[in-house]
C-alpha cells in the first residue's frame, strides 16, 4: 500500500511534463497537510500536452488482480499507468479515469483492463499486464483542455482476490 497522506510520500515521486518534447506543461508532487496533491498546469503550447507523476514499487506478489486508488479529483480525465521491465523492455499501460470536482472517490482499476502504450498510441501485441513485472506506477493528464489541474490522492493499494480452499 502506498498511503499519500504521509508528509514524506511525495517525495519518492518524479514529476515528467511535456517540456521533454518542447511543450511548457508544469506538474508537481506537493503535500498540502493532508494528502499528496498531483498538481499544475496543462499547455498546449509547443505541441505540449501531458504532465505525469511516477514512482519506483516494490516487487508484488503475482496474485495480484487490481489497484485501487482512493482520491479526490478536479472534474478532469487522468491516467493511472503502470510500467513494466521483462527481458530488457520497458512497457507502460494505461486506464483512463474521470474525476468528479471536489469528491472522493475509490478507483478500482484491473490489471486485466489496462493498455499497454508507447508515447500516447495502443501497443496491440504487447503481453498482458502481470504484478509480478510491474516496477513503477503513475499518474498522467493528458486531457486536451488546458489550464490548472489538481489531483489529491490518499491511498493506492495492490490487491489480491482472496484464496479460496
Amino acid at each position: 500500500m502506498i498511503d499519500l497522506t504521509q508528509p514524506s510520500e511525495y517525495q519518492n515521486w518524479q514529476a515528467t511534463n511535456d517540456n521533454v518534447m518542447g511543450g511548457i506543461s508544469q506538474g508537481h508532487m506537493t503535500f498540502d497537510g493532508q494528502s499528496s496533491r498531483f498538481s499544475g498546469e496543462l499547455s498546449l503550447a509547443n505541441n505540449g500536452s501531458f504532465s505525469s507523476i511516477n514512482r519506483p514499487i516494490e516487487s508484488l506478489p503475482a496474485e495480484v488482480d487490481r489497484v485501487e486508488l482512493t482520491l479526490i479529483g478536479d472534474g478532469r480525465l487522468y491516467q493511472i499507468r503502470l510500467a513494466t521491465w521483462r527481458n530488457g523492455s520497458r512497457i507502460t499501460y494505461k486506464h483512463e479515469f474521470s474525476t468528479v470536482k471536489g469528491q472522493q472517490q475509490k478507483k478500482v482499476f484491473y490489471l486485466n483492463n489496462f493498455q499497454a502504450v508507447f508515447r500516447g498510441r495502443l501497443i496491440y501485441d504487447a503481453p498482458l499486464l502481470a504484478a509480478r513485472d510491474i516496477k513503477q506506477v503513475g499518474l498522467l493528464i493528458a486531457d486536451k483542455q488546458p489550464g490548472p489541474f489538481v489531483l489529491n490522492l490518499i491511498q493506492i493499494q495492490f490487491k489480491a482476490l482472496p484464496k479460496s480452499d
